[in-house]
């Protein structure tokens, strides 16, 4: 199958693509959404049964789970020589509040299917493998996204993770114990000889293109700054136009800032709001408060620097023409990534060598990859989404697809553990 260094595996060996589309379709059973999708939002009723799943596929596969104190699963498989560094594949379990059913799933899951394929086949490595489910990737409850691998890396502390709270002023480290999936382990406290997040594109470049897989060498550099005005509440029918403070007038000339500044840096930049409220939010009342967030997007640090200075410098300008009060908190960010050269050479070889149609890509969202990259060499593998779509609960992928990207996968992890047998 291959020689003692494991540098090649033989191209016919491939997953189980029906058992994990299977897979998948199982675990959007847990926190479905109303339109097909899912809603399994981060340490909810439905994240902690779809960890159980996970958790019970993986023990039946032989694997065994360590848990850390921000709820990280690390399911392992043990190698021939378990004090070697292990190599990880991960990605996250929980959606968006109308997410699909493939975003981090698919990394997940199809992490397990590569364990589940490596028994099929008999084979052994030389190094452990670890199939990784990072707590709160997406952020959307708790705010920032990728929140735990950002403690893991230790660009964010345990404190202010534990800290954060939803829209309803429940705290993350509160919901982790209500839900009873904290761990003993320290985060960060674990050596990573290398890591792999396998993901679905999330926009349209792979189909447009005709590519079976997306070797992603970059990701984007991101600000998320949360803006908060602050004008008077005022009737909308007696209140003299001239005699306005309105917020959300403000809100809606930053919104247009937001896309002028983004358009007048491309290529390679991108920005909107995505998340936007008022106060009081009655028909006929002047909004007296807006607090919304403003995302920002480039892979090139020079351009996302100047964007931000630029909207925070416009963003001021604007509130003070029109009496609002403003303040401008950042809460996300992440420099631009650059994947480990090695790794990228190893997926885009192992596609070539199966006859999978690739190219290179940057990844226009946030992964767990970008803070691990910080502490341990790590690349990506994608695959296509009908239309781009995602964060959307039309979000679809096709059974071809995500298998080939497992296949990927598969070899590459062999190849980084090593087989002996």
């Amino acid at each position: 199958m291959t020689d003692a260094s494991g540098t090649a595996a033989a191209a016919n060996m491939k997953v189980d693509g029906d058992r994990l589309w299977d897979s998948l379709m199982q675990m959007a059973k847990i926190g479905p959404g109303i339109a097909g999708g899912n809603n399994r939002q981060t340490l909810t009723d439905a994240d902690a049964e779809g960890r159980t799943l996970f958790r019970q596929w993986c023990e039946d596969a032989g694997m065994v789970m360590g848990l850390d104190r921000m709820g990280n699963m690390f399911m392992r498989h043990e190698g021939q020589e378990p004090d070697l560094d292990p190599v990880y594949i991960g990605s996250h379990l929980d959606t968006q509040p109308t997410g699909g059913k493939y975003d981090g799933v698919l990394g997940v899951l199809a992490g397990l299917e590569v364990i589940r394929s490596i028994r099929d086949l008999g084979i052994q490595t030389r190094r452990p493998i670890v199939v990784t489910n990072w707590t709160n990737e997406e952020g959307a409850r708790f705010a920032p996204a990728m929140l735990a691998s950002g403690v893991f890396a230790g660009v964010l502390t345990e404190d202010y993770a534990n800290g954060r709270v939803d829209a309803e002023g429940k705290s993350f480290g509160d919901e982790l114990d209500r839900i009873g999936w904290r761990g003993d382990e320290v985060p960060g406290d674990r050596r990573i000889h290398a890591m792999f997040e396998y993901h679905i594109e999330q926009g349209p470049i792979l189909e447009a293109e005709d590519k079976q897989i997306g070797v992603v060498t970059h990701g984007q550099g991101l600000w998320w700054l949360e803006v908060t005005l602050t004008g008077k509440d005022a009737h909308t029918g007696s209140t003299p136009m001239n005699m306005r403070v309105n917020a959300g007038l403000g809100m809606a000339r930053i919104i247009e800032l937001v896309h002028r500044v983004a358009m007048e840096h491309q290529p390679n930049a991108v920005g909107a709001v995505g998340q936007a409220n008022v106060w009081p939010n009655s028909r006929n009342v002047i909004p007296g408060k807006a607090v919304f967030t403003i995302d920002i997007r480039s892979p090139e640090l020079a351009k996302l620097t100047s964007m931000r200075s630029e909207i925070e410098a416009g963003a001021a300008e604007i509130a003070a023409e029109l009496g609002l009060g403003i303040g401008i908190e950042p809460v996300g960010h992440f420099d631009p990534v650059a994947f480990d050269p090695r790794l990228v050479g190893i997926v885009r070889g192992n596609a070539e060598r199966l006859g999978y149609s690739h190219m290179d890509i940057v990844s226009g969202a946030g992964h767990d990859a970008c803070w691990i990259n910080k502490v341990a060499p790590t690349v990506m593998i994608m695959c296509p989404c009908v239309d781009g779509l995602s964060h959307n609960e039309a979000e679809e992928i096709s059974p071809e697809w995500a298998a080939a990207g497992a296949d990927v996968l598969l070899h590459s992890v062999l190849e980084a553990a090593e087989i002996v047998r």
